[in-house]
This record gives C-alpha cells, sequence and structure tokens, in this order.
C-alpha cells in the first residue's frame, strides 16, 4: 500500500472519529436508547465507494477500536461492531452492483446495522423480547441511512474519483 493510501485512509479513521465524538455530545434525536444519526457513517461510505469494502472495513474497524478506547468502552464495542459488519457486507454487495445510489446503499447499511445489533443482543440475552424494539430500528436506520446517503452523495460530488488528484496536486 502507498503512503499516499495510508495517509488519506488514516485521514478518514481521524474524521470518523471527530464525527461520532461530536454526535455523542449532541442531544438525542428522539427520546428512543440507540436511535441516532450515525454520521461518521459517511466517511465509511464515501471510502467505500472510492476505495472498495477492504478499505471501508479497515477505517470502520480502527474507528471502532479508538471509539471504544477512548470514548464508550468495550462493553458496547461488540454491537458496534457486529452492526458494522453486517451492515459492510451488505453495503458492498448493493454497492457492486452498481445500481443503487449512495442513500440506497445507506438505507440498507442502516437497517442492516440495526438487524446485526438487535441479533447479537438477542443471543447475548438469551430473549426474543428485544426483536420488540425492531419496529423502531428498522425506521430510525431507514432515516439515518437516508441522511447519511444524501451526505455522502453529496461530498461524492465535490471530490475527485480515487486516483484523480485536484489540479496542482501531486
Amino acid at each position: 500500500m502507498k503512503t499516499r493510501d495510508v495517509t488519506f485512509l488514516g485521514l478518514c479513521v481521524a474524521l470518523a472519529l471527530i464525527l461520532s465524538y461530536v454526535e455523542s455530545l449532541l442531544p438525542p434525536l428522539v427520546p428512543v436508547p440507540g436511535v441516532k444519526a450515525g454520521l461518521a457513517n459517511v466517511v465509511i461510505l464515501y471510502v467505500l465507494c472510492r476505495r472498495g469494502w477492504k478499505a471501508a472495513g479497515a477505517v470502520s474497524l480502527v474507528r471502532l477500536l479508538l471509539s471504544a478506547a477512548l470514548f464508550t468502552g468495550f462493553g458496547p464495542f461488540f454491537y458496534s461492531l457486529t452492526g458494522a459488519a453486517v451492515s459492510l457486507i451488505g453495503s458492498a454487495l448493493l454497492q457492486k452492483t452498481g445500481r443503487f445510489s449512495p442513500v440506497g446503499v445507506s438505507v440498507l447499511g442502516g437497517v442492516l446495522h440495526n438487524l446485526g445489533q438487535v441479533a447479537l443482543a438477542a443471543l447475548v440475552l438469551e430473549s426474543g423480547y428485544v426483536l420488540y424494539y425492531l419496529p423502531v430500528l428498522v425506521l430510525s436506520g431507514t432515516l439515518a441511512g437516508v441522511l447519511v446517503g444524501l451526505l455522502t452523495g453529496w461530498v461524492l460530488r465535490l471530490t475527485p474519483p480515487a486516483g484523480r488528484h485536484l489540479p496542482g496536486g501531486r
């Protein structure tokens, strides 16, 4: 991997971590635990679109590890990791078809993230009662997915594709 690629991915990790932290400082969007916009996912989706699933997975994993170490602790880490992994797999497969906009890919990712977390919670708690929370999480995942997808689409339009650099750059 080239130095430029490592630098780019490092900056993406830093930006995603900052967005996670800023979002944690904001008041909840709705009074339902676990519902948030997931602004760091703008960076993850951007990397998925520009650099592929491996780079997006690496950025996501490092961001989750740093976020757990710095802000949340490792209790919620495995829920976040499960949601992120399920989301990335589904998003990468959908994005690879080339038939969906960042909004469509992001909506699927948001819903799958919540489904992954609920599935893990059901296993850990050994109870299906957590599944009653699914309608709220599917709706919130859809809405967050639309927001993240719109923001990512906007950033994609403003930045050059991989391998192309701004005029005057090297």
